[in-house]
């Protein structure tokens, strides 16, 4: 069972499937190789943790907060994230499959080179997070603010960009054909590609 409270600890490999926390505390802790599959967290910090290698299929997590945490090779399938704080995590090489994350922050996030087609990002912060080499096909960013993003060779295909915040997006070196776009959005794109809009 995992302490309502941590700082610089280990719990590499530990078995913590399908436990509930509520407002629990982790600074700097390792959950490397951790199962946690069906793990509930609610309103709990984990900031700085590693959680690289660790299984959270089916985990479940509202008002946590996960600030510059890592996820490398972690398996996220059929996550949830609700109003959770993701500012500057690490996802690389993870399963997402079936992930949701609602009204969430995923500023500074590095999610480049996945697969979030589909995804449900409406009204998701996600200010100069780089979703390089990913594919955003079909995903809802209505009203997301992708202020400053990094989106080189992102495919935004069928996308739904209407009312995202697309301030400083350099949308010349995305994958923009099929793109939903409204005006604010088309101004951007024509300003990217070197137009005077006045």
């Amino acid at each position: 069972m995992l302490p309502s409270e941590a700082e610089d600890a280990s719990f590499a490999g530990v078995d913590a499937d399908g436990e509930e926390l509520e407002g629990n505390h982790f600074v700097r802790c390792s959950f490397r190789g951790a199962a946690l599959d069906g793990i509930r967290t609610t309103n709990c910090t984990f900031d700085a943790c590693d959680f690289s290698n660790a299984q959270l299929n089916g985990s479940e997590h509202e008002g946590s907060n996960f600030a510059n945490s890592i996820f490398e090779n972690v398996n996220l399938f059929g996550a949830t994230f609700e109003e959770c704080r993701l500012l500057g995590v690490t996802l690389t090489s993870a399963v997402l499959t079936g992930i949701t994350i609602t009204r969430g922050d995923l500023s500074y996030a590095l999610l480049r080179g996945h697969d979030l087609s589909a995804l449900d990002l409406r009204g998701v912060k996600a200010r100069e997070a780089d979703f390089s080499e990913s594919s955003l096909e079909d995903a809802d960013l209505r009203g997301a603010d992708l202020t400053h993003a990094i989106l080189q060779n992102t495919l935004l295909k069928g996308a739904d960009l209407r009312e995202a915040m697309l301030d400083g997006v350099d949308l010349r070196i995305a994958l923009v054909e099929g793109a939903r776009l409204d005006l604010a959005g088309a101004v951007q794109l024509a300003r990217s590609h070197g137009a005077a809009v006045d």
